[in-house]
């Protein structure tokens, strides 16, 4: 059905334009036309209001859980799409379920409930997100260090072979550089795995000497890393002074201070710095505490924390996360639309599919009302709206 998107604004990627209608149909944006007029063969006028803003759907590489669920604990197809569906509610029309370190055997679980959901083109899986088990056992956050461990061959193997059973999916690895040997990142890198520096001690030579064999991703920056000091600039050091990954953010006052936000947009090039929740089961719940691995994960003043006051986690979703790249961190709104939308796209490698609005790409889309919180979605043309 074709349908005419009209009244609201509209964020291109580029440039907010006023007077603009959207034309989608078939899954797919067809153009954008002059307000007041109507296509051809249009079957449905979709009445917008006036003070709000249509917008790139926005993409989450790193999602631990949501609307009461924890991959971890719940890693089948019907896990990944409930996830998908709670951040839904807030402007996220694709993401990767996140596993975290864990047994083998819920890491293949994991990967077979993301060949099946990504199968799903309504569902809003994009593939899956490895955050270990191949990290610093000196980094490992929240993680449960009896899991930790180097990969072998079997594990080798089978993630090499992941994507190629995730026709048009991705597959994200989060490792610590310093605990993989070059030739296993080279044969993960070769077989289409996208890697991330992560929950690591490397030093900033050694993360240079990874992104030289093509790792592409720093995850949730600053977090789960060494800080910066002036002869030894670490991991953090290496992902502001080299211009080549993507960093993701973690955007909700706690895991990083307003100031290094700002230190690393500055340092960084624009287009490779992106949101992301990490969020967890509590997301839009009401939930006050969850399981992992055992322990317990209390809900506290926007924080998710272990008894202890380790942070596991963030009590975060997408749209919060625009709001804060705004309130915190001073960002122009075009900016922090970007950092949720185009720059993960372009670091899945889906710039052309998603991450704009424009002729030919795909019509996941999210309607944000003035103070940015989220009036409804479209997946691939279809409006979602907001339970």
């Amino acid at each position: 059905m074709r349908q005419l998107l009209t009244g609201a604004r509209i964020f291109t990627g580029d440039t907010i334009l006023d007077d603009r209608s959207l034309l989608v149909g078939d899954g797919r944006i067809l153009d954008i036309v002059a307000a007041g007029r109507v296509p051809p063969a249009v079957d449905r006028v979709v009445p917008l209001a006036a003070g709000d803003l249509l917008a790139p759907g926005f993409l989450d590489i790193q999602v631990n859980g949501g609307g009461g669920v924890l991959f971890n604990e719940r890693p089948d197809a019907a896990g990944a799409l409930a996830i998908a569906a709670a951040h839904r509610r807030f402007g996220t029309t694709g993401l990767l379920p996140t596993v975290i370190t864990d047994t083998p055997d819920c890491h293949r679980a994991a990967a077979e409930a993301a060949v099946q959901a990504v199968a799903r083109p309504d569902g809003g899986v994009l593939g899956l997100h490895f955050e270990g088990p191949f990290i610093s056992p000196q980094r490992v956050g929240a993680h449960d260090p009896r899991f930790v461990r180097a990969p072998d061959e079997e594990d080798l193997a089978f993630l090499c072979a992941l994507p190629g059973r995730m026709p048009g999916g991705r597959v994200l690895l989060t490792l610590a550089p310093e605990c993989v040997e070059d030739s296993a990142l080279s044969r993960l890198l070769a077989a289409g795995v996208i890697l991330s520096v992560g929950h690591t001690m490397a030093s900033a030579e050694r993360v240079v000497e990874a992104l030289d064999l093509g790792m592409r991703g720093v995850t949730h920056l600053y977090n789960a890393m060494p800080g910066i000091a002036n002869r030894q600039p670490g991991p953090a050091g290496a992902a502001l002074g080299d211009g080549r990954p993507w960093c993701g953010l973690i955007v909700d006052g706690y895991h990083v201070h307003p100031l290094m936000l700002r230190a690393a947009l500055a340092a960084r090039p624009r287009g490779r710095m992106m949101l992301v929740t990490d969020a967890m089961p509590p997301t839009g719940t009401d939930a006050t505490s969850f399981e992992l691995n055992g322990r317990t994960i209390y809900r506290r003043d926007g924080r998710l924390v272990l008894a202890d006051g380790t942070l596991a986690g963030a009590d975060l979703d997408m749209a919060a996360a625009v709001r804060n790249a705004g309130r915190l961190i001073g960002l122009p709104l075009e900016e922090c639309l970007r950092m949720a939308s185009l720059y993960p796209a372009e670091f899945l490698g889906l710039a052309g599919e998603r991450g704009r609005v424009a002729p030919g790409w795909r019509a996941d889309l999210v309607l944000l009302r003035s103070d940015l919180t989220v009036r409804g979605t479209w997946l691939a043309g279809t409006w979602q709206g907001v339970e």
